[in-house]
């Protein structure tokens, strides 16, 4: 699978532009952008050394502003609740990912995040930049956390059900219906950010 944050270039590709060009004077590098663009912020995302989450200073808190006036109310809330719970939303997965992490911060103060051990354990991994950023697994790591500590949100049936048989053989729609139900059964419809 091409990931969007790694740059992928074929071997084939790479021993083509060798034979081309003599050895002494080739130089190739190849960089790797982990820094990403959330809300048109140039060096926003968990990787980058500009994001700084949790503090007033930094990408991620400018992100944080425009994600709490982009769902300030109640109808934008709920739309995107309903969006996510149908495998769509946001076209970039880093923005309910600011979503889901000013949720669990506000949930750390209130208990909507399901107390010890529940969602402020997947912010803190979040904000290590590691887990769910690093690795050919990271997306299915993020999915089976989610899903893992979603009954310490008490759902009704219905939910608990439509989570435990979310299909991750489709990571993307899987993050995201994970994401829509537990903004869902924290409380973020009604509570906001």
């Amino acid at each position: 699978m091409i990931r969007q944050d790694k740059l992928f270039i074929p071997a084939c590709y790479i021993l083509f532009l060798c034979c081309l060009t003599p050895l002494s004077s080739l130089a190739l590098t190849i960089k790797m952008n982990t820094s990403k663009k959330i809300y048109g912020i140039p060096n926003s995302g968990w990787t980058a050394k500009e994001w700084n989450w949790g503090s007033a200073v930094g990408t991620g808190h400018d992100c944080a502003l425009i994600c709490r006036r982009e769902y300030k109310s109640r109808s934008a809330r709920e739309d995107l609740v309903s969006t996510l719970i149908g495998g769509n939303g946001p076209e970039s997965f880093e923005e309910i990912k600011v979503i889901l992490g000013l949720a669990w911060q506000r949930g750390r103060w209130d208990g909507s995040d399901g107390g010890p051990g529940g969602y402020r354990e997947v912010l803190n991994e979040m904000a290590k930049a590691e887990r769910y950023e690093i690795g050919e697994e990271c997306d299915l790591l993020f999915v089976e956390d989610l899903k893992a500590r979603y009954h310490l949100l008490n759902p009704g049936d219905a939910d608990m059900d439509a989570m435990m048989t979310i299909d991750t053989r489709y990571l993307d729609v899987a993050k995201r219906k994970c994401s829509g139900l537990v903004l869902k059964s924290m409380g973020f419809i009604d509570g906001g950010l």
